[in-house]
């Protein structure tokens, strides 16, 4: 069973087409200098022979928009026909530049035309406003005019930490500005019959991006547009935390129908990302041929009790879970009990299991017991919502804790999978807790329980741990991103609740952190600044002094 998914016009990028009936592309973005020709195609080939059908290399300049002409054409000549993208900031110029060389163009409307100064939320006259929209306009459309002369494609990417200084006067850092933003160019390129256009709506927060996504489709459905859509959820650092937090905020959205393209964002080697990517599209757009029915469930507004977390050692002979993350409740295989070092007792529950025990018998009893926890299984995420929805429906004043069985042999396969099920009941404020087993391979029961507290803090329903915002990295990275993030985390690692964001350069620094409590962003080569939210407390600090200098600047 799969989800039906939103229909969406067809936009071609070089040899390949996004949307329509397409499948769901894959792609991913080299870290290396735009300026170093052979080391940008190696990335490149790595890249496609894990299986990306896009690349996208950055052009901070014009002189890196006319290099990527040339690695194109090397590529080329070796057989590597697979789409090239510039990824442009701030850079009119090179924008335009890079359209005669590539097959697309990525521009942010955050600082495409408008400046973007992180400066809160500025006064904007509604005249000056509206002249915004004009300037827009009359930078845009020379731009759009060239893309259409050299068939070059466009995508119109948001981001939620660069909004425009115009953009925040009128909406502030909301979801809703975030979308007018992009609205505006997409008007813009309707008016100039300018069709080839994806567009994006990205966040390091997963309720941000996936609520802007969803208002986005709202909105062009409004103006009846079909563009396509890109997902990815922005800076979702590395490892176990990137991985899950991805598939919270891509695979909700995939279940949706909602996405033609995808990027995992990873603090990694970039061609780590492709294997994540194809088994999240795998998994929820598989082989089976049947649609599933679409059930919207509405998000809970009210207060909630922070959801609780069980843990399977039904097959274990004592209990070997983290001390610094225990479950709240252990199964044993009969009795669900409190965890160790508490006192053990029996706790009321009671598993419902779809469709059999979906009756008038069940919701009799429940309401009858309203104390007793509902252990609500099912076969799929599809079921699981159709249960979920029959459940509320009939007013089961219970808390429900939602249980997913799996049968995976290795821990990333299970965290994505289950991440991918289970996120979309906690951003939407609904479940009371999480219950996973697996029941295959070596999976200890440690990491699965660890699991349900990811997906959790990736849904921001509970935090357990410090929460790490880390780019991918990209040709403006001026240092060892990768090692550098391994070694503020270890050095951070005890700040549970803290956000740390570890970011290449200025361009994905105090902005698109913007939800972070503190930053370590790169300056410049082997020199980093400290922030404190957007603030910057200090400039310029060697490398090699940053990371005592950022604890020093917490501690204060």
């Amino acid at each position: 069973m799969k989800p039906a998914r939103r229909k969406s016009s067809t936009v071609h990028i070089g040899k390949i087409a996004i949307g329509g009936d397409n499948p769901i592309r894959i792609q991913s973005m080299t870290n290396t200098s735009t300026m170093d020709t052979q080391a940008s195609i190696s990335q490149c080939m790595s890249i496609i022979n894990a299986g990306g059908e896009l690349v996208r290399l950055t052009a901070q300049g014009v002189k890196e928009a006319q290099n990527l002409q040339n690695i194109r054409a090397e590529l080329r000549k070796i057989n590597y026909e697979t789409p090239i993208i510039a990824d442009i900031h701030f850079n009119i110029n090179a924008a335009i530049t890079a359209a005669k060389a590539v097959d697309k163009v990525r521009i942010n409307p955050g600082n495409f035309v408008d400046a973007h100064l992180n400066i809160g939320k500025p006064d904007f006259s509604e005249i000056e406003y509206q002249q915004g929209i004009n300037k827009i306009r009359s930078k845009l459309i020379p731009f759009l005019n060239v893309c259409k002369e050299h068939n070059t494609a466009v995508r119109i990417g948001v981001n939620h930490g660069s909004l425009s200084d115009r953009i925040m006067s009128k909406y502030g850092d909301t979801v809703d500005g975030m979308v007018e933003s992009c609205m505006e160019y997409l008007r813009i390129c309707i008016e100039e019959d300018f069709r080839e256009v994806v567009v994006s709506m990205k966040a390091s927060s997963v309720r941000v991006m996936v609520e802007s996504v969803r208002l986005l489709v709202r909105k062009m459905d409004e103006e009846g547009m079909e563009f396509p859509i890109h997902l990815g959820v922005t800076e979702a650092s590395d490892g176990e935390d990137g991985r899950i937090k991805s598939a919270v905020g891509i695979g909700v959205l995939l279940y949706e129908g909602i996405g033609d393209t995808i990027r995992v964002s990873l603090s990694e080697a970039p061609e780590n990302e492709i294997p994540v990517a194809k088994a999240l599209i795998n998994y929820i757009h598989g082989n089976n041929t049947k649609d599933a029915q679409q059930i919207n469930l509405p998000q809970n507004a009210e207060t909630r009790k922070v959801p609780i977390v069980i843990a399977d050692y039904s097959n274990a002979k004592h209990y070997q879970g983290n001390t610094e993350i225990p479950p709240d409740i252990i199964y044993r295989g009969s009795n669900y009990l409190l965890n160790i070092p508490q006192e053990i007792k029996e706790l009321d529950m009671f598993e419902i299991i779809y469709p059999q025990d979906i009756n008038p018998d069940t919701f009799n009893r429940l309401k009858q017991f309203p104390k007793i926890k509902v252990i609500l299984s099912a076969e799929n995420f599809h079921e699981q919502k159709i249960a979920f929805l029959q459940l509320k429906n009939k007013q089961i004043p219970n808390q429900i804790i939602i249980h997913r069985k799996y049968s995976e042999p290795d821990a990333d396969t299970f965290r994505l999978k289950a991440a991918a099920d289970c996120g979309y009941f906690f951003l939407q404020g609904l479940a009371d807790g999480i219950f996973l087993q697996n029941t295959a391979g070596n999976i200890s029961p440690e990491t699965v329980y660890l699991c349900s507290f990811g997906i959790l803090q990736a849904a921001e329903a509970r935090i357990t741990k410090t929460e790490y915002i880390a780019c991918p990295g990209c040709g403006r990275t001026l240092f060892d991103l990768q090692n550098t993030l391994k070694q503020v985390k270890e050095a951070t690692k005890h700040l549970k609740g803290l956000k740390i964001g570890v970011m290449g350069c200025i361009v994905n620094g105090p902005g698109e952190m913007a939800g972070a409590d503190y930053g370590y962003v790169g300056a410049g080569s082997g020199k980093i600044s400290l922030y404190k939210g957007k603030e910057c407390i200090k400039k310029n600090i060697p490398e090699a002094d940053a990371i005592k200098e950022l604890l020093k600047v917490i501690q204060k």
